[in-house]
């Protein structure tokens, strides 16, 4: 068994909370350079050459990649054989989140639903806990803007819907966001479990580095074609046309109910922004 002070995952929260904001990932910044590659039009091109100085400026300048900065979602792997010292676990990674908003000059964006008062600390964050084998503790940090929160939505089909309703479902989805969630996008997608489980695993589905393929080759066959009939919409990078609405299509599966069939499609912005660390 290995003790780990609670205080070192807050420390480590308000790091990953400022580099998520102000440095591109590595696979976000390789897709933009592949997508320009492919881009037909000129205008969509020169939006990519902006957003990419864009990431220049932010990391160099210690700004925000974008002015939203996003709801703190906080995936937290722990080890089975680690025991965590201190003060509850939530509260240290609030603590790490306020820090780092504060301290990196980070919009906060969290308020109260009905009278839209801003709380000043970005918190709480939406955190999801697993445990796993081993004495490590990993933590991923995304920021997740609401402009393309605000675009994901959730349906319990009938199982008669099958996978075309599915699709359609998705493909539908992302044309009635336009350019709403400020394209090019990444499409998160959760089919199966229940209400709740399945808009977990859009989420989730956001973590898989782009361009990475699915292990499972039925379900890689379904995001290359989600993929192709997103990007044959026109919608193009912030909606202005193009080639290239959305990096990729990312598909989480598992079992249901037979009375049902959940799908929940979780869109993420050209910033996709999303820093770990292992402890």
């Amino acid at each position: 068994m290995r003790d780990l002070s609670v205080d070192v995952i807050e420390d480590a929260v308000k790091e990953l909370v400022m580099d998520a904001n102000y440095n591109a990932p590595e696979d976000v910044k390789k897709a933009f350079d592949i997508a320009l590659e492919r881009e037909e039009s000129e205008v969509a091109k020169r939006i990519f050459l902006e957003f990419k100085e864009n990431h220049k400026l932010a990391s160099q300048e210690k700004l925000g990649i974008c002015q939203d900065t996003g709801l703190a979602v906080i995936f937290l792997f722990i080890g089975q054989d680690v025991h965590l010292v201190g003060e509850d676990i939530y509260d240290a990674i609030n603590r790490g989140v306020e820090r780092g908003y504060t301290e990196g000059y980070l919009r906060k964006s969290t308020c109260d639903p009905f009278t839209r008062k801003n709380l000043g600390t970005n918190t709480p964050a939406i955190v999801h806990v697993k445990f796993i084998p081993g004495d490590k503790v990993k933590i991923i940090v995304m920021p997740k803007g609401g402009g393309a929160e605000n675009m994901s939505a959730l349906k319990m089909f009938a199982p008669s819907a099958g996978l075309e309703g599915v699709m359609d479902f998705v493909v539908e989805t992302v044309r009635k966001a336009g350019p709403n969630p400020c394209p090019p996008t990444i499409v998160g997608v959760g089919v199966g479990g229940n209400f709740e489980r399945v808009a977990f695993l859009a989420k989730r589905a956001l973590l898989r580095p782009i361009g990475s393929k699915n292990p499972d080759e039925r379900l890689r066959r379904i995001e290359e074609e989600l993929l192709e009939r997103i990007n044959k919409l026109g919608i193009g990078p912030m909606g202005l046309g193009g080639r290239i609405t959305s990096l990729a299509v990312h598909l989480e599966l598992e079992p249901c109910h037979i009375a049902s069939l959940p799908v929940a499609v979780n869109i993420e912005c050209n910033a996709h922004r999303h820093k770990s660390i292992e402890l």
